[in-house]
């Protein structure tokens, strides 16, 4: 019997443990919010590596901390009915290899996109200003103060917010699953009609592109969404290249 009949612990091991972990991390987050005034997003939360909060290890805590109730909601949801069945048809170690390769890769293309906001928003400040920003930038900010200068302002809060969230793996897996069951129909919520799994996740590709050319400054990563998918899409080809089967 699998995991839908018999619950949250008839989940395969690996989907089970990465759902208690977020679960977890974010009663940590409101607990120590609450009760110690500390803001455990903004330590482990993933910032751009110029920023003087970045710290090497964000690369992968990021990817189980979470804004609030429902953003963690509907990415371990999306783990629990997607994640489970590509953990039983790959095996643990090898869907355990998946989502942290699709978490970095979605880690990986964020930052690369953080880059080019970075130099533009560089460009147009003086070396002078530039300088004060990355020295000084953060400890103004932790005290609530900000920069006069729009320009010097908006570098600023570009430094020293965090991104949280496995959105990004998230994405891989529901990428990984189009592909291995093209055909299985979904049911959406809204609108409540069948749709093909496939088609389902190029019209969520096709979404995030979209929004991630157009709205590149909102405070969803699109890139990393897009970087999660593309880097599960990649590893799948590279395991029906080089084993005998996918499985």
């Amino acid at each position: 019997m699998n995991g839908f009949g018999r619950g949250f612990f008839g989940l395969p091991p690996i989907v089970k443990n990465i759902i208690m972990i977020n679960v977890l991390m974010l009663l940590a987050y409101f607990a120590a919010q609450s009760v110690w005034g500390i803001d455990l997003n903004s330590i482990l939360g993933l910032y751009f590596p110029k920023s003087e909060q970045f710290m090497p290890v964000q690369i992968v805590t990021h990817m189980f901390m979470h804004g609030g109730f429902w953003h963690l909601f509907f990415n371990m949801y999306a783990l629990y009915i997607f994640g489970q069945v590509l953990e039983n048809v790959w095996g643990p170690k090898r869907f355990f290899i998946f989502y942290i390769v699709c978490g970095l890769g979605a880690a990986f293309t964020h930052e690369s996109v953080l880059a080019f906001q970075y130099n533009h928003l560089a460009q147009a400040l003086s070396p002078e200003n530039l300088q004060l920003v990355l020295n000084e930038g953060t400890t103004y900010f932790k005290k609530g103060q900000g920069f006069i200068d729009p320009a010097m302002q908006s570098l600023q809060i570009f430094l020293n917010t965090p991104t949280v969230g496995a959105s990004g793996a998230i994405f891989g897996v529901l990428l990984a699953f189009g592909v291995l069951f093209p055909n299985t129909q979904l049911m959406l919520l809204i609108p409540p009609i069948p749709i093909r799994a496939k088609y389902f996740v190029m019209i969520y590709g096709a979404i995030e592109l979209f929004l991630a050319v157009t709205q590149s400054g909102g405070n969803i990563a699109h890139a990393a969404h897009l970087g999660g998918m593309l880097f599960g899409y990649l590893l799948i080809r590279y395991w029906r290249k080089t084993t005998n089967t996918l499985y």
